[in-house]
Order: structure tokens, then sequence, then C-alpha cells
């Protein structure tokens, strides 16, 4: 007699949520987090947010969006044609600054523009300018006048609270064991969190059963062999 058919997963990740409410504070974002908390009382009409990936800049740029009513643009697709049209709502956020490429002419002219209209800009990037490799000494300059806050990686109780929240999302019940099992051995990144998590969903509905720290571990080994 055949056993009991595995579930097959669907593979339907969730979307990361990007409301203020949805965000989890620590020592290693509190600044960045005040900073926005802040606006427009900001010592710079320039804010720059420094950090790895997965730090939790795309979520903290997503709240000041909402709040502030800015326009939301990646660097790598900034055209200056556009940049007097996307200074009109008064703030800008532009997502990955570091990777403007060949778009620094665009950047330099939102900078400027923002400036002269007693606008708004804020620039997420994994490092600050000087290492972005920049051609034009005047952009450099002008981002260097900026206030620039570094998010820190996230520590231990940080990504216990995200895999508590992720896995809350999906609904998936564990032990406290589990999750301070993976937070002890998961890259400290939110990134890195969102897809054990999801891979940890998948491996459960494929075997029909709870977590554990042995199929945790399966999933972790199987992560750093892929």
């Amino acid at each position: 007699m055949a056993g009991p058919l595995a579930q097959l997963p669907l593979d339907l990740p969730l979307e990361p949520r990007y409301g203020r409410e949805d965000f989890l504070r620590s020592i290693s974002n509190e600044a960045a987090y005040a900073a926005i908390e802040a606006w427009p009382r900001w010592r710079d009409r320039v804010l720059l947010l420094i950090g790895p990936e997965g730090a939790g800049k795309s979520h903290l740029g997503a709240i000041w969006a909402a709040r502030a009513g800015a326009r939301t643009v990646a660097a790598t697709g900034l055209s200056s044609a556009e940049v007097p049209d996307i200074v009109v709502p008064g703030a800008v956020f532009v997502e990955d600054a570091d990777r403007i490429g060949p778009n620094e002419a665009s950047l330099f002219h939102l900078v400027n523009l923002v400036r002269e209209t007693s606008g708004f800009l804020l620039l997420t990037a994994r490092r600050r300018p000087d290492f972005w490799g920049l051609a034009t000494a005047d952009l450099l300059s002008r981002l260097r006048q900026g206030h620039a806050i570094e998010i820190g990686a996230p520590d231990d109780d940080l990504i216990r609270a995200v895999l508590v929240k992720l896995m809350a999302d999906r609904q998936i019940m564990v032990d406290a064991g589990v999750v301070d099992y993976l937070a002890c051995r998961i890259e400290r990144s939110l990134a890195a969190a969102r897809m054990v998590v999801a891979s940890l969903d998948r491996e459960s509905l494929a075997r029909g059963r709870r977590i554990t720290k042995i199929m945790a571990g399966d999933v972790l080994k199987r992560l750093v062999e892929e």
C-alpha cells in the first residue's frame, strides 16, 4: 500500500511588507529610523542611508516615501529628462545610488535641483559616495555635504525578531529553540532570513511535518551547497 503523498509546495514567495508597523527596530538601525522619523527637521536636505544588503534601507525608504509623498526611483533608471518632474512633489527617494553608473549627470542634476527648490532627497547605498567610483567631482562634493547614516548588520536580537515575524506572516508555528538555532547560523542579513524562512516553509509542506532543528539543519546545509 502506498504511503501518504507529500504535499506539493507552491512557490509563492511573500512580498516584503514595508509598512511603518512592520519595521523592527534595534541598535543597528536606531539612528537611521530616528532620522526618518525626524523629517522634515533634517540636518540637511540630502540624507544618505548606508548599509549592507538586507539591512532594511529599502524598508526605511518606503516608510519615508509614504510619509513625505516622495517619488521613488531606482538609480539605474534615473533620467536627466525626467528629473524636473521627479522633483515636483518636493521629496525624492533614490534606491541603490551607488549603482548610478552612467547616470551620474542625472543624479548631479537631481541633487542640485532638490537643493534649489528646497526639497528633500533620500538616497540608499551599500557604501559611502567616496567608494562609488564617481567621475564627477562636483557630484561627490555635493553628496559629501549631505547627512550620511550607517546601518550596521542586524544583531542577534533583530535576526530572531525577523525570523519570528517572517514565520508568523506565513502562519508557521515553531519552537523558540528552532528560532535560536537558525539565528546563530544564518548570515546576518534580513535577505538571508527571508530566504531561509521561505525554504523552510517549502520543506515543511513537502514533508508534511512541522519544522524541527533537524529539518532546519538539512535546509541550511542544502542552501550552503547550492
